[in-house]
């Protein structure tokens, strides 16, 4: 693998971080807070408690929940910020029993386990902070690899289709 000098690889970073560590700023359900719990249920997330810092209005400006070998940072959007959801990958051992527990705390399932292109399984989710994750899980047993043909007439790949629907009718949370 080639890597950038611009870059600080992982491994020359310490401390669980990556090269790259996605930030999400929420609004919704019990905020920030309600969301580190919703990682901790889901996906067994651990929050960092030496990185959680409160800004001078009493919402979180800063947490870090650790899932897998990631950091997950957060903060409380503020009530005059835009709402933007977090897109997030995951790399999972089962698609079903992450769906299953997502569905429990809340969250809209927008594509079933399905297969996908490289001998893998996807499903996605909106949580209820409307951010939208990606889980992609090991391949299932005897399926057939999708195929797609985007000048098809017959139309678009349920994989296709249903994270285009999902992101049209994506709204801010409540």
């Amino acid at each position: 693998m080639t890597t950038s000098p611009l870059i600080t690889p992982a491994s020359g970073l310490g401390n669980g971080y990556g090269s790259v560590n996605p930030f999400a700023v929420v609004k919704g359900p019990g905020g920030a807070r309600g969301f580190i719990e919703f990682l901790g249920d889901v996906f067994d997330g651990r929050e960092t408690p030496e990185a959680h810092a409160d800004d001078t209005d009493g919402l979180l400006i800063h947490a870090e929940v650790r899932i897998g070998d990631s950091c997950l940072m957060i903060a409380d959007s503020k009530p005059d910020w835009v709402f933007t959801p977090a897109l997030l990958q995951v790399n999972v051992t089962g698609c079903d029993e992450v769906l299953r527990r997502a569905k429990a705390h809340g969250a809209q399932v927008i594509t079933e386990t399905t297969p996908f292109y490289g001998a893998a399984s996807l499903a996605r989710f909106i949580d209820p902070w409307s951010n939208v994750w990606w889980l992609f899980g090991p391949a299932i047993e005897g399926a057939p690899e999708p195929s797609w043909d985007p000048d098809a007439e017959t139309g678009e790949s349920t994989v296709h289709a249903t994270i285009c629907r999902a992101m049209r009718e994506l709204r801010p949370p409540r």
